[in-house]
């Protein structure tokens, strides 16, 4: 018999589910709630945070926002909006929980004894500068992809990211310092628009 609600349920829409899951509780429409939006909410929470426990343990806090705020979700919207929104929350809660790498002030009391390389000063990044690192970098990406000709595109990869001196740029494209300079400013000012 369970099986055959299972499969039931598999070609209700997510609105008679929900109305199911508020109504009455029903575990078996929830499930299938689950089943539908998991893989989505996992590709979410994945792209954000780089740890697989962690990102396994937001997932079912995510699920846990979403069926304690089943009550609360207002048809106005696509559900799977709602459930990545609440996922976006989860993971955004998340980074604010921890708590940032200090350094002991009296650790760098000494200036003559400060070096830079010394590991009290290098950290790893934190879960939410990471998130923020690859929010920022589709960003980027997406602009660089929508907005900068072939040109542009050209000149700040050699120059930004292969660190070409501009006159070696100038040479190789056969165009003038100033004119690289030029398109490398329009370019990063449409990147930094961002």
């Amino acid at each position: 018999m369970a099986a055959a609600e299972a499969q039931r349920l598999g070609v209700i829409a997510d609105d008679e589910l929900i109305e199911r899951v508020v109504a009455h509780g029903d575990r078996a429409a929830f499930d299938r709630l689950y089943e539908r939006y998991f893989p989505r909410v996992f590709a979410f929470v994945a792209r954000r945070i780089a740890n697989r426990a962690d990102v396994e343990e937001t997932v079912q806090e995510v699920f846990i926002g979403v069926f304690s705020g089943l009550g609360s979700f207002r048809a106005e919207g696509a559900f799977a909006a709602w459930v990545l929104g609440v996922a976006r929350r989860t993971v955004a809660g998340r980074f604010k929980k921890r708590q940032h790498a200090t350094v002991p002030l009296d650790e760098l009391a000494e200036a003559d004894a400060l070096d830079l390389r010394s590991p009290v000063l290098r950290r790893e990044a934190t879960p939410l500068e990471h998130y923020e690192c690859g929010e920022r970098l589709e960003r980027l990406q997406a602009t660089a992809d929508q907005e900068l000709n072939a040109e542009q595109r050209l000149l700040f990869e050699l120059h930004h990211l292969e660190h070409v001196p501009i006159h070696e740029i100038a040479a190789l494209v056969e165009k003038s310092a100033d004119s690289v300079k030029s398109n490398l400013y329009r370019a990063r000012r449409l990147l930094l628009s961002r």
